[in-house]
């Protein structure tokens, strides 16, 4: 007879009364909330919230691929999309150039590893090329966030990179790159000290790591 393994703390989607404590707890600490109902819906309003012709940077994201809103983003015209125009500039003799435009977008757009009832975001990133957008040199940041990624407070939110997120980015990375991934820089969000500039919409269904 075999037993089942049990189920990862960090995969199960976070009940109501979750997911109402961390908005409530994000909103006191200056960050704009939504929760919706799912990925379709944060596609939406993505679009609702981005001025057409806005310059976006897509951080790294698997909630962005899988969601659409990443190839909405970067493929459909609409927006002076950052990381096209990274991704055509030579790395070696443009890398500066390329920094600041991924730095200072009108609007970033992205995910993060955890969010805590507590009110703060986690993002980890193997080179940080979203972080400085993230942490304020963007003027706007969206953040799509699946409901298994809250979390009850800062420690467990740091374990759910490393003992969650970094094995699922590590195959990701070996596939796509060939190489394996790591949480070379850690951001942790606290609080938004300028009004209206970050907005979280927290999903009441799962996606992404």
């Amino acid at each position: 007879m075999t037993t089942a393994m049990p189920a990862s703390p960090f995969t199960g989607p976070a009940s109501p009364q979750r997911l109402e404590r961390a908005a409530a707890a994000l909103t006191e600490h200056g960050f704009t909330v939504e929760i919706l109902d799912d990925a379709a819906a944060a596609r939406t309003r993505v679009e609702q919230l981005i001025p057409e012709g806005a310059s976006v940077f897509t951080g790294a994201s698997e909630t962005l691929r899988l969601s659409g809103i990443e190839e909405d983003i970067n493929s459909s015209g609409r927006y002076d999309a950052v990381k096209p125009r990274g991704l055509a500039m030579d790395r070696t003799t443009r890398m500066r150039e390329i920094w600041r435009l991924m730095s200072t977008p009108d609007v970033i757009v992205g995910s993060v590893a955890a969010v805590t009832e507590t009110g703060s975001l986690v993002a980890a990133s193997a080179s940080g090329s979203q972080l400085p957008g993230y942490a304020g040199a963007a003027a706007h940041a969206i953040w799509i966030v699946g409901a298994q990624k809250v979390v009850s407070d800062l420690p467990t939110a740091l374990r759910r990179v490393e003992d969650h997120c970094l094995p699922l980015e590590n195959d990701r990375a070996m596939n796509a790159y060939g190489r394996p991934s790591a949480p070379n820089r850690l951001l942790i969000l606290n609080a938004e000290p300028s009004p209206g500039r970050g907005t979280v919409l927290l999903l009441r269904e799962t996606i992404g790591f």
